[in-house]
């Protein structure tokens, strides 16, 4: 990576502790508020659907992270590198406004044992919907191939997209990134069905907003390319 990069990587790391130090704090107020002075905020537990979506999507939001940086460096097309370089400044700055609400409820970043990723959107030890197993992220979804939970890359993938170029490159990322953004949408709706606490409740919606936003844009940049998302 080019001491360019190398800089804009650790500001990018820099500003998300940042955040999530400021965020964390807000958490705490907006917390209190929802619940009434008269009363402390409780912090969830770590079976709770917060904690849950706090751990899940800072795991999913790395793999857009890195994806981003990936294709930053195999295209010279500004379209979509000013795209990677939105969603990699989003989501780091997303995932540190998480993990610093585990270290505020004090929490582990890891799921309780015996609790597969998104259990906590069926409140059992498996998937979001009923009928899931142990280590499944979803209804027909098995982890596989460093794929944890659903839209995720595999590590074949973030490899074919580590040796792509130019315009092969972009397409192979607008097509993973959309995956992505499909697997994480019905998570953070679940988050604004199932989670406690305002603040987090509200960045879920965001989230929700923000990426249907650019699926849009990226249905169109693949159009452009004579590509569409995959089936």
């Amino acid at each position: 990576m080019s001491a360019s990069g190398t800089r804009r990587t650790r500001w990018v790391a820099g500003s998300a502790v940042a955040l999530a130090v400021l965020f964390a704090g807000a958490a705490t107020i907006a917390s209190a508020r929802d619940e009434g002075a008269a009363a402390a905020p409780r912090a969830p537990s770590a079976e709770s659907a917060d904690a849950g979506f706090a751990r899940d999507m800072a795991v999913h939001h790395q793999q857009a992270v890195e994806m981003s940086f990936l294709v930053r460096d195999r295209t010279r097309d500004e379209d979509v590198r000013r795209l990677a370089y939105d969603i990699a400044n989003t989501q780091a700055n997303q995932r540190g406004m998480l993990l610093g609400w585990l270290d505020l409820w004090e929490l582990p970043k890891t799921a309780p044992d015996g609790q597969g990723p998104m259990a906590w959107m069926s409140g059992g030890h498996g998937s979001h919907d009923a009928g899931g197993s142990h280590g499944t992220g979803g209804a027909g979804f098995a982890a596989h191939d460093g794929a944890l939970m659903p839209g995720m890359a595999t590590r074949t993938e973030l490899a074919r997209l580590g040796r792509a170029e130019g315009e092969r490159a972009e397409i192979l990322f607008l097509q993973l990134m959309t995956d992505h953004h499909k697997g994480g949408i019905p998570m953070a709706r679940g988050c604004v069905e199932r989670c406690t606490v305002g603040v987090e409740k509200r960045l879920a919606r965001g989230m929700v907003e923000g990426q249907r936003s650019e699926l849009d844009l990226m249905a169109d940049m693949l159009a452009a390319r004579g590509a569409a998302p995959r089936s």
